[in-house]
């Protein structure tokens, strides 16, 4: 069951840099995850917002669970696998998240090959879109 998946089994990224609470929901091409921006988080600006960087690592760390999560299900006991942000791309931002809201963040696999997979993301806060891209991931080998 998903809710019963603690995320530190999916992602390799340990606090301060933790983007993601938890993992909502997962298959095969897709994972939603979910973080309420705290008073503590790396990225919060001083005007109460999230910066953008933090937005798109949040994007990028959905994907990381989601790698995480397609390994625990094909039996891997290792560590969760250690991926980069290759490229960016089409980052668009329609509204600045701020203290207190939770950010849900939907990626889709579009391609895989290899080490490499890009997916698309799309951010929503208190149920509104905030922000879309596309990731181009390169996983350690």
């Amino acid at each position: 069951m998903i809710d019963s998946i603690d995320i530190r089994q999916l992602i390799p990224q340990r606090q301060p840099i933790m983007m993601v609470d938890q993992l909502v929901d997962a298959d095969e091409q897709s994972a939603v995850c979910q973080l309420t921006i705290r008073q503590d988080n790396f990225f919060l600006q001083s005007d109460g917002t999230l910066a953008e960087t933090g937005i798109i690592e949040h994007m990028a760390q959905t994907a990381s669970a989601h790698c995480g999560f397609l390994a625990l299900q094909s039996g891997s006991n290792d560590e969760a696998p250690i991926g980069y942000i290759a490229e960016v791309k089409g980052f668009s931002l329609l509204s600045q998240p701020k203290l207190g809201d939770t950010l849900t963040t939907t990626i889709r696999t579009l391609l895989s090959a290899g080490n490499v997979t890009v997916v698309s993301a799309e951010t929503n806060a208190q149920d509104r879109p905030i922000a879309t891209t596309q990731l181009k991931i390169s996983l350690k080998e």
